[in-house]
């Protein structure tokens, strides 16, 4: 038994794989928790999806993923922010022709390319298991910008996301931090491509948000225990996917995704048992109720 659990973390390649999914699960944890806050799964499918053609771009120029994508994330983030404040244009608009064309264009050039097909598969569900020690490295000092930023904005990201309206008459630049936590959200997305792929990264982005927002109502508390399902999730995925024999990347996804479910139906106060707990309590409680009081001789 004890072979089994630390049999994986023997080789190279898995050690690398645990640190950068543990990066990867850090930052996605804390991003993810203001997509959730905000309602921006949407924006991070198309983010997901629109720098699909900067990784094509870059891999066909023998350049690193990350130079490309991170191009298209930042084109996307900006485009979505401008476009979405004409009052013509809405934002959900303006991300699907966005996303809708970028990842469009990602398909032209792969169509392109025969030679391509065969790696498109470790781009569209990653490759964890591929990583170098350059790859872990260049994800922890993006992850570390990335964190130093969010939260040096903090305040103001959690102001805006429970109450836009006082952000704005409080004189906050609303439309300025949502281009920020977007370029925050498409980073997050460009480091963590070769984890879990084009396809799965939404899924690590929203996923443990959700479960630590059942269960807590608390925001700093939510972010840790985001960080704490998304790294876990992570570091379980991987050792259940060597032992299984699955991919890495959509093992940590269902890993996660598993966690969301105990928590979707444990969590104490906002769980699926706990709200039927409190439903049959008040329906007692309502059916014994007396109008004359417990104490009244109903004769």
């Amino acid at each position: 038994m004890f072979d089994a659990l630390i049999d994986p973390w023997r080789y190279e390649f898995m050690q690398r794989a645990l640190l950068e999914i543990v990066i990867v699960g850090v930052l996605c944890g804390l991003v993810g928790c203001f997509v959730v806050l905000r309602g921006l799964a949407f924006i991070g499918d198309a983010l997901a999806h629109a720098v699909f053609p900067g990784v094509v771009l870059s891999y066909m120029a023998g350049k690193s993923i990350l130079i490309g994508a991170f191009v298209f994330g930042l084109l996307t983030a900006l485009g979505v922010g401008f476009l979405s404040r004409s009052r013509r244009v809405s934002e959900d608009s303006a991300i699907g022709v966005i996303f809708a064309s970028f990842f469009a264009l990602g398909v032209v050039l792969i169509s392109r390319e025969a030679g391509f097909r065969r790696d498109l598969g470790s781009l569209l569900f990653g490759n964890v298991l591929g990583v170098s020690n350059q790859d872990v490295l260049a994800t922890f000092l993006i992850g570390l910008v990335i964190v130093v930023v969010l939260f040096a904005l903090l305040k103001e990201f959690t102001l805006v996301a429970f109450d836009t309206t006082m952000a704005r008459a409080a004189g906050y630049p609303v439309f300025a931090l949502d281009v920020v936590l977007l370029l925050l959200v498409s980073g997050t997305i460009v480091v963590s491509l070769q984890s879990v792929g084009n396809i799965l990264i939404l899924a690590l982005i929203v996923t443990p948000p959700a479960a630590a927002r059942l269960l807590t109502d608390r925001l700093g508390r939510m972010m840790a225990a985001s960080v704490a399902i998304a790294a876990g999730s992570g570091a379980a995925g991987l050792f259940l996917s060597y032992h299984l024999d699955t991919a890495a990347g959509a093992t940590i996804v269902l890993t996660a995704t598993a966690c969301f479910l105990v928590a979707l139906v444990f969590a104490p106060n906002h769980g699926l048992l706990s709200s039927a707990i409190q439903r049959r309590r008040g329906y007692h409680h309502v059916h014994h109720y007396h109008p004359m009081g417990e104490d009244a001789d109903p004769h």
